[in-house]
């Protein structure tokens, strides 16, 4: 509803928005008058007075309107002129509603990327049903700037805070698991996407934790961590991932790996806490559909109000002024080569 009464708006307003690509070309206008003062001239000479004894000679030849309107044909031309020369200069509407309010935050994701990510309880896996939901989530929030950390043993900035989201979404799909020592640092993991947002200017500061399993390496705290993002203000929205009871797991053998069935087990009672203290919440999701549907629970929670600024929109408007132009000039050659074919 607010979309059409903008648009309605904008439609309203078109005609006060007029502009001219080739403007220079409007002072060709200046012929107008030129052309009409030389017109003028020239009906004063043609009808110059003569002396003459009796004006017996005019009575029957008084001027009738079809007389009159030979002027109507210069009148047709000149106009004509005029819109060619519109035409030329090139008319745009231009729609001035360069300010709009959207939604728009500071988005954190801190993905776990821990061998324990390859179970297959999602498709294809963990990890990789999370990258792509997290992608769905990116590209449905353009306005927002986000930045992707991840964490296994330790932790490291994948991307920082970012509007272009097309690198973003590229970094994301090259995050593999294994690219940093294996474990759970929960702590170091939410304590590295905190340090990436600390400094954020937005009134709304967001981290997106996942994780599939229990806090087993890093020197801070996961509840350490979850108390200095409550001082900065920012919310976290943590999400366990993985099915209830038994998953398989990638292990490592003197074969090759192998996937041996193994009880998930997700430090469920951590990441509720850290959801509480920071004024966010915790989800799990136990395969792709429900993932799927935390992400879009979160989507719903987090929408702020942000000012931001769109270029102008120009719409070519010369056409109505050339078919005008055609129009005059079709109606002065039927004149002329039509009704008025035997006037001089």
């Amino acid at each position: 509803m607010e979309q059409s009464q903008e648009n309605r708006r904008r439609k309203e307003g078109a005609m006060h928005n007029i502009v001219f690509e080739n403007s220079w070309f409007l002072w060709f206008l200046l012929i107008i008058p030129l052309l009409v003062a030389h017109y003028i001239w020239r009906q004063g000479k043609a009808n110059a007075p003569v002396k003459l004894s009796t004006a017996g000679f005019f009575a029957e030849g008084r001027k009738t309107f079809r007389h009159y309107l030979r002027h109507l044909l210069f009148a047709l031309r000149v106009a004509a002129i005029a819109l060619v020369i519109v035409v030329i200069a090139r008319p745009q509407n231009v729609d001035r509603w360069q300010s709009s309010t959207t939604e728009g935050i500071d988005i954190i994701l801190a993905l776990d990327v821990s061998g324990s990510m390859l179970a297959r309880d999602f498709n294809p896996d963990r990890l990789e049903a999370s990258k792509n939901v997290a992608t769905e989530f990116i590209s449905g929030r353009p306005y927002d700037r986000m930045g992707l950390t991840v964490f296994s043993g330790e932790s490291f900035t994948q991307c920082p805070l970012t509007t272009d989201h097309a690198v973003l979404i590229n970094l994301l799909r090259e995050v593999k698991s294994g690219i940093i020592e294996d474990g759970t640092a929960i702590g170091v993991g939410l304590a590295t996407a905190i340090n990436r947002i600390k400094d954020s200017d937005a009134i709304s500061k967001v981290i997106i934790l996942l994780t599939d399993g229990v806090n087993n390496r890093g020197s801070i705290d996961p509840m350490t961590a979850a108390e200095i993002a409550k001082t900065f203000g920012i919310r976290v929205y943590t999400i366990g991932v993985g099915s209830m009871g038994y998953a398989d797991y990638p292990v490592q053998t003197p074969f090759g790996m192998r996937y041996q069935k193994m009880e998930v087990e997700i430090d469920e009672a951590l990441l509720q806490r850290i959801a509480e203290m920071t004024g966010g919440q915790y989800f799990r999701a136990v395969d792709n559909t429900s993932l799927q549907k935390v992400y879009g629970e979160i989507d719903k929670l987090e929408k702020s109000k942000i000012e931001t600024r769109e270029h102008s929109r120009r719409d070519e408007v010369f056409m109505s002024w050339a078919l005008a132009a055609l129009a005059l000039l079709g109606l002065e050659l039927l004149l002329r080569y039509l009704l008025m074919k035997n006037m001089s």
